[in-house]
């Protein structure tokens, strides 16, 4: 279906791709793995018309092409489905399956009905219930998935490309893409299926290519590697390295909670966390284990429990008064809730502690300098300068940032939410190092992750949530991946 030859690509004095040679075809799913800034993105923009290639041919069903636009990748029979698919709110469903190209009836006006009609059809062949009529703005985050599948379909797309299309998606509308690849492959179509999750990628591929700095580190049959394989091609290192466990010293108990409930997310939760100690809490999506954060942090109102924190009891009715406490928190949606995208590394860091870095209606540079140095330097964030805005930076620099501003906070204890969620496996590793160095500097951290073999790896205890409650509780030693996932999807 699809022939990628020696594709290169160069902006300016960049380089992102380099000889890159691949296959896509028709009744199975391709793999494209590796790192942010691997060149995967670029790739994508070739084969859809956004970039022009430096050098190389792409081929579809034989046929060269040179795309001058989207368009004309559409027109041969390609077609993309992003991570945060591109949508207009204020238009129906059938008019975005449509958009652009809205059948016409006499005098060339549109044939709403025709336009209806269509969409419903297709919308039906991927399964889905959602009224062509219904307003974009209405719809969830799956459900935008599913119009742009629909959109893709509408086109007689031959071959089709998925980048990250689960990253915000719960387990059950997973597992309902899961059966809509199936069927475009049992229909013929060619996929390409970009993704984070390994999990994702043994259970949906049949192929894989691997790219690393630009260039081709691997490619074959799925069936043939391992998880290891894949993480050695992607980044030359042992999974062992991605999920480090750092022995600390574990101290006093620092934080105790009891009995917290809330009228809807959690009830009578409890559990306490000491220094040195990284207490991590799993569940599936929907167990309430980030509302359970927010209620500690002060974000959402509890209705009974208590918190105590160093043996005092504490009453946290704002973020304020958690911070007071000691306490700090990393959120799981980083770009929305941890950092300021636009604002540079040296004013995300200082931002917490703008009211101590005051001089009247001035910031004391050389002390907000002085904290800067000392954060940033302490979580190895890459940059160019501190001066560099946080929207520059790959996933993981990102996280490390929003970590550096809260421990700028010298907080006793840390609540790090998904605090790898969407960033790639070298980043992982870096994280991961950044949270053992916490531990060994004498902080409590709770780790809330969905990940099981983060939580698993890095974790000295692990609480397992499902529906709003603990469920079950394992040290380190009594750590099982089945026992785990029995818990959380309610098996104990």
């Amino acid at each position: 279906m699809l022939d990628v030859e020696r594709l290169s690509k160069r902006f300016g004095g960049i380089q992102a791709l380099k000889d890159v040679s691949f296959h896509a075809r028709s009744g199975r799913v391709l793999g494209l793995i590796g790192e942010n800034g691997a060149g995967k993105s670029t790739i994508v923009k070739c084969l859809t018309g956004i970039h022009s290639p430096t050098s190389g041919s792409i081929k579809v069903n034989n046929t060269p092409h040179q795309f001058v636009g989207p368009q004309d990748a559409s027109a041969a029979g390609i077609s993309a489905i992003q991570q945060e698919p591109s949508m207009f709110d204020d238009i129906t469903v059938a008019e975005n399956i449509f958009v652009g190209r809205l059948p016409k009836g006499q005098a060339g006006r549109v044939d709403w009905t025709a336009t209806r009609s269509s969409a419903q059809s297709v919308l039906e062949q991927i399964g889905s219930d959602i009224a062509p009529s219904t307003m974009m703005k209405h719809l969830s985050v799956a459900e935008r998935h599913m119009v742009s599948l629909a959109q893709a379909l509408s086109t007689d797309a031959q071959l089709i490309i998925f980048d990250e299309p689960t990253a915000a998606l719960s387990q059950a509308e997973i597992h309902h893409l899961y059966g809509i690849i199936d069927d475009l492959k049992a229909a013929g179509k060619a996929i390409i299926f970009i993704s984070h999750k390994f999990d994702e990628i043994f259970r949906i591929c049949d192929d894989y290519v691997v790219l690393r700095d630009g260039e081709l580190a691997g490619s074959g049959l799925i069936s043939e590697v391992s998880k290891d394989d894949l993480i050695a091609q992607m980044v030359g290192r042992e999974l062992s390295e991605i999920y480090p466990k750092v022995e600390a010293q574990i101290g006093e108990e620092v934080l105790r909670v009891d009995r917290f409930t809330h009228p809807s997310e959690f009830a009578d939760i409890g559990f306490a966390v000491r220094r040195g100690e990284i207490l991590g809490f799993y569940g599936l999506v929907g167990a309430g284990r980030t509302e359970l954060m927010e209620g500690i942090f002060g974000l959402k109102p509890v209705t009974d429990g208590t918190v105590t924190i160093k043996g005092q009891p504490i009453k946290i009715t704002s973020t304020q008064d958690a911070m007071r406490a000691g306490l700090a928190y990393v959120p799981e949606d980083r770009q929305r809730h941890g950092a300021i995208l636009p604002f540079s590394i040296r004013r995300n860091i200082s931002l917490p502690k703008l009211q101590d870095l005051a001089r009247g209606i001035f910031v004391n540079r050389p002390a907000e300098s002085r904290l800067v140095d000392t954060f940033a330097d302490r979580v190895s964030i890459r940059a160019s300068s501190w001066r560099q805005k946080v929207s520059e930076l790959s996933g993981g620099n990102q996280q490390k940032v929003v970590i550096g501003k809260w421990l700028a906070t010298n907080p006793d204890i840390i609540i790090l939410d998904e605090p790898t969620k969407g960033i790639d496996v070298g980043s992982k590793a870096a994280v991961h190092q950044a949270i053992g160095d916490l531990v060994k500097a004498g902080l409590a951290v709770v780790l809330v992750s969905s990940e099981l073999e983060e939580a698993l790896g890095i974790s000295d205890r692990l609480m397992v949530m499902a529906r709003g409650r603990v469920v079950a509780e394992y040290d380190r030693a009594d750590f099982s991946s089945e026992t785990v996932v029995a818990a959380a999807a309610g098996g104990i």
